[in-house]
């Protein structure tokens, strides 16, 4: 399979790279600090390392196309600037419909799943201020997803420690696991993801994921 991985740099993403060529996959990672990669791109053959800036056209469509699966974990600042998660996820999906790769599966965060009595845990009266704008860029990026094509799973991650996989998490359906836990290792992350890619039940949803 091939895998284009979007955020390859950042504490999941790298860890999608690592886990993924473990797997026999072949791997691009996508992004704007890649130098550090390019030693093991030289060694392995199923590995290029693809520099690039994810809101240029032309670079997220050579990127993604011929690839099997799309895995993001574009980051970003707190900042009110910073538009590299809803505007970056925007691009990916065009370029994705215009290669006709179907299947995203992209980490997201805790604001954007259900909550019953306010639609959405971003709008609950004590959701945390300091994640209302990163958990407004998600929201935003989920809505570029539901208008598309494509087949997409978007995870949900409450505070990510930067971890390998322990393999020992819980998962929870467009709500937050239960029990809830605020944390969760960055490799059970990957791990999930990876494994997501065949679940077809999957599509459509958003996945709270957190330790037990």
């Amino acid at each position: 399979m091939i895998i284009t991985v979007f955020g390859a740099t950042g504490q999941v993403g790298k860890r999608i790279v690592r886990m993924a060529l473990a797997l026999g996959h072949t791997v691009r990672a996508f992004g704007r600090n890649v130098e550090k990669l390019i030693d093991e791109d030289l060694r392995n053959d199923k590995f290029e390392a693809i520099k690039g800036y994810v809101f240029d056209e032309v670079e997220v469509l050579k990127a993604i196309t011929g690839s099997d699966v799309v895995l993001s974990a574009l980051g970003g600042d707190f900042k009110s600037n910073d538009k590299t998660r809803s505007l970056g996820i925007k691009n990916i999906v065009a370029q994705m419909e215009k290669a006709g790769v179907k299947r995203i599966i992209s980490v997201a965060g805790m604001g954007i799943l259900n909550d019953d009595e306010f639609g959405f845990r971003l709008n609950r009266p004590d959701y945390p201020a300091v994640f209302k704008f990163v958990s407004g860029e998600h929201f935003q990026a989920y809505e570029y997803l539901k208008a598309s094509s494509l087949d997409w799973t978007l995870v949900c991650p409450p505070d990510i420690k930067d971890e390998d996989a322990t393999g020992n998490y819980i998962t929870g359906i467009d709500y937050r696991p239960v029990p809830y836990n605020n944390r969760v290792n960055a490799g059970d992350i990957a791990g999930f993801m990876l494994k997501a890619i065949e679940l077809n039940e999957l599509v459509y949803k958003r996945v709270g994921i957190c330790a037990p």
